[in-house]
């Protein structure tokens, strides 16, 4: 272990002073430190879901026009509800149009701002012109603009204004909206395939699951629809994430390993240091989000980011002078995902630049994912799932108590292979094992038109960025299978509506 000494205090103690001093927002999130066993499941991409000024450049390629439609507020009720304004990005630029049954290709939209969504999913603009394609991305429920109650602030005041956040709902506004651009159109024959990328894919593999007449297929990227319940292991995503630093050097992962302890000891040493809880969640968030945007090329996903940068991080943390504390070099090496360009003077940490606490109501709702940290395999201090824990802090927090086996219900998940087989058809899971999320997601065929496309070097969504003169072949050919299958769904499709129209 690193000793105390007079450098790695210091360096410790400027960090979170220079972190929390403009950080008053971290409070928005429940406080756990990492050792808890009421640990919070970690967050998909969403927390960086709104379109920063580095991806005006990706909007101005991708043409579309902003639009709105009234949806109601409680699809499964009767009851006289205020209405609420969905915003979606549509473009027709390339669509055949109705009289040539012309798909849509619609983009389930996640827990964030769409525009950022739209920007980051290249792979559907890219493939519209092939297609004839229309293309629609809507923004989900009470993210982004499209807040009920007029505003986010009245839209997440309670338990009350929060209840109608669901998985359910946002596939009810989908199907809703689908249909009335067809009826407005006058496209009812033009087929729609869903994509979607991690809680997104999620959604287009539900979606296309209980609205088989809606749609025609799903591509789910990176989507763990099997991270419920005791369907995966709870240590799942943790040891995925610690073997990505593993892989590239052992002693990378035993220092953040040992960091932990190290943290702890030195807030005994040094009064300022009051907040070493946060600063753990800080680091570990990092580390979470490398791993799943740990890309072959560099990127400007959610942070300016060097190809594979786990490597570039593990680099930083072995390659420090002999004599280096333990803090100092994990500090060295989490600059590379907070500060890779050097021009960042104080690390802004806004953990909910866009009503995030939208994600916390769903996780403490229906979007219960069980998480632990194993001792040995992980990297991160070891703890167990505590469902009681967990149940206090949601009571807490938003006064509602989770209903852990409600997905479950609603879309299944337990002997998926059985239920798939038989019910389900026309869905590509995609997924890198790079991601921690691919652990809870389907790595296997359930089917011949179910199919489970899995690369070893892919990280989070990589198949629906946009295509790079960087991409390697292994991605190259993904992507053309993914479109092979997308075209035998609609060319089945046309050839059935043939048939029944020769009848």
């Amino acid at each position: 272990m690193a000793t105390k000494s007079e450098p790695s205090i210091l360096m410790l103690s400027l960090l979170i002073v220079v972190i929390f001093s403009s950080l008053p927002s971290l409070a928005s999130r429940p406080s756990t430190p990492p050792s808890s066993s009421s640990k919070w499941a970690p967050r998909f991409l969403g927390r960086f879901a709104k379109p920063p000024k580095q991806n005006q450049q990706h909007q101005a390629q991708y043409r579309y026009e902003t639009r709105y439609f009234s949806q109601r507020l409680d699809h499964f009720s009767f009851s006289d509800l205020p209405s609420f304004q969905q915003r979606y990005l549509i473009s027709t630029e390339h669509w055949l149009g109705p009289e040539r049954l012309g798909p849509i290709f619609f983009y389930c939209g996640n827990e964030g701002d769409i525009e950022w969504f739209a920007a980051n999913t290249g792979f559907v603009w890219e493939i519209a012109p092939r297609f004839g394609a229309m293309v629609v991305f809507p923004e989900h429920r009470y993210y982004g603009e499209s807040m009920p109650y007029a505003s986010a602030n009245e839209a997440y005041k309670n338990a009350t204004t929060l209840a109608f956040l669901t998985a359910e709902q946002a596939l009810a506004d989908f199907s809703v909206l689908i249909r009335e651009l067809k009826r407005n159109l006058s496209a009812e024959a033009c087929p729609v395939v869903l994509f979607g990328g991690s809680y997104g894919g999620m959604l287009a593999a539900w979606m296309r699951l209980k609205y088989p007449h809606i749609a025609i297929g799903a591509l789910s990227s990176s989507a763990p629809i099997l991270q419920f319940e005791d369907i995966v292991p709870p240590e799942t995503f943790y040891d995925i994430v610690s073997g990505a630093f593993k892989r590239e050097s052992t002693s990378c992962f035993d220092t953040i390993k040992e960091s932990w302890d190290v943290l702890k000891s030195e807030e005994t040493v040094d009064r300022t240091l009051k907040k070493t809880e946060d600063l753990s969640e800080w680091l570990e968030s990092a580390y979470n989000f490398l791993a799943m945007v740990n890309y072959p090329y560099s990127a400007n996903f959610m942070m300016p980011l060097p190809g594979h940068p786990i490597r570039e991080v593990c680099k930083k943390i072995d390659g420090s002078p002999e004599g280096t504390g333990t803090l100092e070099r994990i500090f060295e090496g989490v600059s590379v995902y907070y500060n890779y360009t050097g021009g960042v003077d104080c690390f802004q940490l806004d953990d909910d630049p866009h009503g995030m606490d939208g994600w916390n109501w769903q996780a403490c709702t229906e979007m219960v994912m069980p998480m632990s940290s194993s001792r040995d395999a992980s990297m991160f201090p070891t703890y167990d799932y505590n469902y009681s824990s967990f149940q206090e802090e949601c009571w807490k927090d938003f006064r509602v108590k989770p209903r852990p086996r409600w997905i479950t219900v609603e879309f299944g998940g337990h002997d998926i292979k059985t239920s798939l087989k038989k019910f389900g058809s026309n869905i590509i899971f995609s997924n890198g094992l790079l991601d921690p999320w691919s652990g809870g997601s389907v790595l296997q065929n359930l089917s011949e038109t179910i199919v489970a496309l899995v690369t070893e070097e892919g990280a989070h969504h990589i198949d629906l960025r946009a295509s790079s003169s960087e991409d390697p072949d292994w991605l190259l050919e993904q992507r053309a299978i993914e479109i092979k299958l997308i075209e035998s769904w609609i060319h089945n499709y046309y050839q059935e509506k043939k048939a029944i129209s020769n009848m």
